[in-house]
């Protein structure tokens, strides 16, 4: 009885496994995929153009783009064009984009760039691109239509939320090289200001990124710097282990600085600080971050401030914070899939969230554009009349606030007796 018993409670386990199973069996519907194939190939008006390859190819990317914006499948010459990408140089308008809220919207435009020099802001909304609507164009897609050679001509048309305003840019592609870091002065010599405070622009996480900071900050150390402005605004990210790198100049060995997790335990891993030791010890620091300020960047403001190491301030981030893994295929063709998603040390999640300053200093669209286009060399020069003063005297509100609060803290710092010294002071009157 009892085997008899085990017996049917096996059964009823095994039918509803393979019932659930059955339910969401992969055989089924790849019957169906095959089925609506072969009525394509042989009803389809057009039919004798096709090929299996292109009916596979155009079922790949449908699938890919219901996933989110960021995943997609790449044909051998995407694939080709993205790995010569992380290679070397292209022609382009300097303009980041991914896509927010179904709309295709710049996340920074790149200093020196003809983006940049015709005043494109962070937020702005792509709408047509040589007058062709971006609304079912995939990223990758809108990505080739913007770049091309440098000298041919492209116009696109943006819609800013601000202002409710749309307008046509008239662009000519260059070839759009960066430099990762910058001084207060667009160069690398970083001095330092009256109050010994000093300066970083980081403009992008690229492969030399880190090696470049850490010249700067030598530099700054010989000076005597006693306080940092690390400026991330409209810096749109990068390289991750970069992003790591850059933390790990101002954190002791072993500290946290960001984590991934995904469906697949394959796919987490935890980044540690793995330098010798934090770059400038006691020396305070705050970190600049604008709506500009995405993915890699958003994961050296959040671990910097997570683990109370800077002060972040201006405005809310960009929130891109997921992780794409390139999976290269048999035919040259290859996935870009979203894998993971990145997690600050105390486990806030950047993707679609942001960094949240611990000071909000809100910036208007004008008062950005005219910053920018002051930091471009030669911009100020290019403008006449009451245009180029009304630049030159722009306030940066956002960098006053960080100078007068690293001045505070110097300050403060100089004139309150240091812990150590505290508790040495007391044991001496504890002897006596």
């Amino acid at each position: 009885m009892v085997l008899g018993l085990n017996l049917m409670i096996g059964a009823r386990l095994y039918l509803s496994t393979a019932q659930a199973a059955e339910k969401d069996s992969a055989y089924p519907s790849l019957e169906l995929f095959s089925f609506v194939m072969e009525k394509v190939r042989k009803d389809y008006v057009d039919g004798q153009k096709l090929t299996y390859k292109d009916l596979v190819y155009g079922a790949l990317k449908g699938m890919l783009n219901t996933l989110d914006p960021h995943s997609e499948f790449m044909e051998p010459d995407k694939y080709k064009e993205l790995q010569n990408d992380t290679q070397g140089a292209f022609g382009g308008l300097g303009i980041v984009v991914s896509m927010k809220d179904n709309f295709l919207t710049v996340v920074s435009p790149m200093e020196d760039s003809p983006g940049f020099k015709a005043g494109i802001l962070s937020g702005d909304r792509i709408l047509r691109i040589d007058g062709k609507s971006t609304e079912k164009l995939g990223l990758q897609d809108a990505v080739k239509s913007l770049r091309g050679d440098a000298g041919t001509e492209v116009t696109i048309t943006c819609f800013r939320p601000s202002s409710n305003q749309v307008k046509d840019y008239k662009l000519t592609r260059t070839t759009i090289n960066v430099d990762m870091v910058k001084d207060i002065n667009g160069k690398k010599e970083f001095p330092l200001d009256e109050n010994k405070i000093g300066y970083v622009h980081l403009v992008q996480f690229g492969e030399k990124t880190s090696d470049e900071l850490e010249t700067a900050l030598r530099k700054f150390n010989k000076q005597g710097i006693q306080g940092l402005i690390l400026d991330l605004r409209w810096n749109p990210g990068g390289l991750l282990e970069q992003a790591v790198d850059v933390c790990e100049k101002f954190l002791p060995r072993g500290e946290l600085v960001v984590s991934t997790e995904g469906r697949n335990a394959a796919n987490n891993s935890v980044h540690r600080a793995m330098g010798r030791k934090d770059e400038l010890p006691n020396v305070p620091i705050v970190v600049l971050v604008n709506l500009g300020s995405a993915s890699a960047s958003e994961i050296v403001a959040g671990c910097l401030q997570d683990l109370k190491r800077a002060i972040v301030l201006g405005e809310k981030t960009f929130g891109k914070g997921s992780v794409q893994s390139i999976l290269p295929l048999q035919d040259g063709s290859a996935l870009r899939l979203t894998t993971a998603k990145y997690y600050t040390p105390s486990h806030k999640v950047i993707h679609e969230e942001g960094i949240t300053p611990d000071i909000v200093v809100p910036m208007s669209d004008d008062e950005e554009r005219d910053i920018l286009f002051r930091r471009t060399p030669g911009g100020l020069e290019s403008l006449e009349g009451e245009e180029r003063e009304r630049v030159a005297h722009v306030h940066d509100v956002q960098m006053e606030r960080a100078i007068d609060l690293l001045k505070g803290i110097t300050l403060f710092s100089q004139r309150a007796p240091m812990p150590e010294k505290q508790l040495v002071k007391g044991s001496k009157i504890a002897r006596k």
